[in-house]
């Protein structure tokens, strides 16, 4: 009995100190995963203003002066034939203008207080002071250059002028034949120093491209329309 208690007191020493020279591999460790790129936010785009369309026309203007000095205009300002404005078909009231004699290449600067001209050959009538200015008193009309320098934002309505009459009955008469073929019309008579005069409109529009639809059927009857902007 105490031969075999040292046999296996030597088996298990020597089972023991196996053991305890052997080391037990530990686990890899494991490599963290590679974190996601945070998003970069991309910058909002800067807004480019966009400027306004820029109005530019060229035609032939009048001058107009004695025969409405002192009358009221179709914005309500009283009319000076030494200031320097200007009467156009559809601008806006106070639109600022800069007007260039392409003849002689003068420049002012006008306000729009009026409406006209009432021919279709002619893009702007002028007082006598601004025509003084650009050089065109003796020749009546012009060429000039129209650029916008400011402009003023207002609702627009636009009517036709049918005709212009120096008599009643012959307003009359017309807008007897147009009520025929046409809606809305009206008689408007207006007064310079030199006359009384009856404008002949047809009807009241929202866009000025229906206006002018209108108005070509108007050149089938045998007349000379305008568009005009109905303030």
């Amino acid at each position: 009995m105490p031969l075999l208690r040292i046999v296996l007191l030597i088996v298990l020493t020597a089972i023991s100190a196996a053991c305890a020279g052997k080391a037990v591999p530990l686990p890899a460790p494991v490599a963290p995963a590679p974190s996601a790129p945070v998003p970069v936010a991309a910058a909002a785009p800067v807004p480019v203003p966009v400027p306004d369309r820029i109005y530019r026309e060229t035609g032939i203007a009048a001058w107009y002066g004695r025969e409405l000095h002192g009358k009221k205009t179709a914005s309500g300002e009283t009319f000076d034939m030494n200031a320097l404005s200007a009467a156009h078909r559809t601008l806006p009231f106070g639109t600022t203008l800069r007007v260039t004699n392409l003849d002689n290449l003068k420049s002012i600067t006008v306000k729009v207080i009026d409406r006209g001209p009432l021919s279709r050959g002619r893009v702007l009538e002028l007082s006598y002071g601004a025509a003084r200015e650009l050089g065109f008193v003796s020749q009546g009309t012009a060429r000039v250059g129209i650029e916008i320098l400011e402009t003023v934002r207002a609702p627009a309505g636009y009517t036709v002028l049918a005709a212009n009459y120096t008599e009643e009955e012959n307003a009359t008469l017309l807008k007897e034949r147009l009520s025929k073929k046409f809606e809305a019309i009206s008689i408007v008579m207006f007064e310079t120093n030199l006359a009384k005069f009856y404008r002949v409109r047809v009807g009241s529009y929202a866009s000025e491209e229906r206006a002018e639809q209108v108005a070509g059927k108007l050149r089938l009857e045998g007349l000379e329309p305008v568009v005009i902007r109905k303030d």
